[in-house]
Parts: C-alpha cells; sequence; structure tokens
C-alpha cells in the first residue's frame, strides 16, 4: 500500500473512528450521570407489575438507544441496568439480557450511525448518488421487519418467563438533577442531528464536549473515570489496512464469486447470507470490509451485506463487538453466558430477523 492509497484510506475512515471516540465518551457520561439508571427505573415504574410489559418497555428502551446511541452503547451500558432492574424485581434475568445484545445487533440498521458498518457504508452510499435520506429510505423497512422478528423470537422463547408479575419497584439512585439532565438532553437531540444529513462526527463530538465540560463543572473527579477504547480504535484500523491489502492480492475474485453478479435480485439473499456467515466466523466489521467491494454496485446490494453483517452476526459471541462486550458485562454482573447453549438460541433468531428484512428489502 503506497503513501497515496494510506491517506484515502485515512480520509474515509478518520470521521468513523472519530465518530466512534465521540460516542463512546457520551455514553460514559451518560452512565455517569445516571441516565441509564433513571431510564430503566422509570421503565419499571411504567410496566405496572407484568413482566411482559417490562420487557416491551425495555425492548424500545433497547432500540431507541441502538439507533440513536449506536449498538455497543446499548450493548456495554444497557445490559447491567436490564440485569439489575431484574433481580431487584426477583424475575429472570436472561431474557432481558438476550434483549439488550440481540436488539442491540438487529436493530441496529436503520441509521448510519446506529453501527459502524453502516458509518463505512455510507462512504459508498454517497458514491452511488445515496446520502443519508436515501440511505434511511432504504432502510427503514428491513430495519423494522428485523426489530418484530426479533422481538417475535424473544418472546416465543421466554414467554414463561414473561408472562409473569413482579410485586416491588426498584428503588430510584440519588443523582446530581442537572447532570442529570443536560446529559438526557444531549442524547435526545443527537438523534434529530443524526438525520439531518451533516456528518455524524460533527453533531457526536460537539455533544461530548459539551457532556464532558459539563461533567467537568458538576463533579470533576469523574472526568477521570471516562475510558476512550484507543485500543479498539488501532485494532479497527489495522483491520481496514489488513482487508485492503487483502483485497489487492486475490480476495476480490474469490469473494465476488460468493456473492454473485448483480444481475439476479436473488443475489440480494446470496449477499446476506454470505456476509452473515462471515459475520459469525471472523467478525461483522471485517466481513464488511472485505464484502463491500464486491456488493457495491447498489444501493440494494450494499444494504443486503449490512443486513447480513449486522442482524446476523448475532449467532457466534465473537460476531460482533458488541457482543463480545455484552458478555464481559454480563460476567461481571454474575449472568453466566455459555458459548453453546448462546449460539443455539441465536441462531433461530438470526435466521428468521435476517430472513425478514432480506424479504421486506427485496419487495421494496
Amino acid at each position: 500500500m503506497n503513501s497515496q492509497e494510506l491517506l484515502d484510506l485515512a480520509a474515509r475512515i478518520g470521521p468513523v473512528m472519530v465518530f466512534l471516540i465521540a460516542m463512546t465518551v457520551v455514553a460514559e457520561v451518560a452512565e455517569i450521570a445516571g441516565v441509564f439508571d433513571v431510564a430503566a427505573h422509570w421503565t419499571a415504574h411504567a410496566g405496572r407489575h407484568r413482566t411482559w410489559l417490562l420487557w416491551l418497555l425495555v425492548v424500545a428502551l433497547a432500540v431507541a438507544c441502538t439507533i440513536v446511541l449506536s449498538i455497543d452503547t446499548t450493548a456495554v451500558l444497557l445490559t447491567p441496568v436490564v440485569i439489575a432492574m431484574a433481580r431487584q424485581l426477583g424475575i429472570a434475568a436472561m431474557p432481558f439480557a438476550l434483549t439488550t445484545v440481540w436488539l442491540a445487533n438487529t436493530a441496529s440498521l436503520l441509521l448510519p450511525v446506529s453501527n459502524l458498518s453502516n458509518l463505512i457504508a455510507l462512504h459508498r452510499f454517497s458514491q452511488l448518488g445515496a446520502g443519508t435520506h436515501e440511505y434511511i429510505s432504504l432502510a427503514w423497512k428491513p430495519a423494522l421487519a428485523a426489530i418484530l422478528a426479533t422481538v417475535v423470537v424473544l418472546f416465543v422463547l421466554h414467554r414463561r418467563d414473561l408472562l409473569t408479575r413482579y410485586s416491588l419497584d426498584p428503588p430510584a439512585d440519588p443523582h446530581d438533577r442537572v447532570l442529570l439532565w443536560i446529559s438526557g438532553g444531549v442524547c435526545v437531540a443527537l438523534g434529530p442531528a443524526f438525520v439531518s444529513g451533516v456528518t455524524p462526527a460533527i453533531p457526536a463530538v460537539i455533544a461530548a464536549v459539551v457532556l464532558v465540560a459539563t461533567l467537568a463543572w458538576r463533579w470533576r473527579p469523574k472526568v477521570r473515570s471516562i475510558q476512550v477504547p484507543w485500543l479498539m480504535v488501532l485494532g479497527v484500523c489495522a483491520l481496514f489496512i489488513v482487508v485492503d491489502i487483502a483485497m489487492r492480492h486475490g480476495l476480490e475474485p474469490a469473494l465476488s464469486a460468493l456473492v454473485g453478479g448483480s444481475g439476479d435480485e436473488g443475489n440480494l439473499w446470496r449477499i446476506g447470507a454470505v456476509g452473515a456467515i462471515s459475520a459469525n466466523v471472523v467478525n461483522n466489521l471485517p466481513a464488511y470490509l472485505a464484502l463491500e467491494p464486491v456488493a457495491d454496485n447498489s444501493p440494494a446490494r450494499l444494504m443486503a451485506l449490512l443486513i447480513g453483517v449486522n442482524v446476523g452476526s448475532i449467532v457466534t459471541v465473537w460476531g460482533s463487538l458488541a457482543t463480545l462486550l455484552w458478555r464481559d458485562r454480563c460476567r461481571r454482573a454474575g449472568l453466566t453466558i455459555d458459548a453453546w447453549p448462546y449460539a443455539v438460541r441465536s441462531l433461530l433468531c438470526a435466521a428468521a430477523a435476517v430472513s425478514a428484512a432480506l424479504l421486506a428489502l427485496s419487495l421494496a
């Protein structure tokens, strides 16, 4: 890879990495401020002692968190909150833990900011004449189908645990009200900002600066507790370089044969299937990076690939970074996740959600 190719690659992934860092800071400050704790408390109170209603409200919370604040926020920050909430209420924690991780992945299609792979794909969409609004108009039906399929599978698998009642409301933790309201307001404001057509990194950086400044004003010692995922950023950058080199040395023709040409609409299903399998073998981000050049001659083919690598990546615990982080958070909360039972249940959800999303895409 020569210097010009490296510069071109840096120009493409730079805004994505800035967005990742900024949104991590936003999520960390929101957690410190108690945004997720309060949201879970309100959810439990609104559940009216019906577990199924509480679960549906958690579904809505997980979907909204994933769409606006990204897949990793839901997996990392919402998971321990809902597990603690379930234990305080004396109900099964596993349905709620699985809800966060499955919806973190399957609900991450709608906005470019919902998943790093979407942000990377937005560059290709733009080259094909499809900006943010065109992306959303193409993604909303598959996204809705994937979410609904996930919810149905979750309910069928856990209906016995969900058709129960709880007797207690969890206690509300004390929080700095100024920090809490500013953090919550910034998180809500990010939604319209991300669909405005502005480069997502810009509102993300502004939000991060505002929240860090507010935290420094209200609770300065906590600023040092913010953790920026520098190793993850370096790892993602390394993946870009490795895949780019591999594509220049013979990988592209092999992948092109796998996904097929652009003439047959049935290849949307083929692209989605190859994307899902690849994501569960090597992780969704390198899978997308490798497959993008052989599936980028139309927005529909790119969307089919995103369906595969985003929605279909839940079968293995290493299928997405969010799932790995989720498993670690579950372990810290005392909830054991065994890879094989998890894969069996997740395979059913992935098959249903990917199929529903691809069907919605093909009928659009």
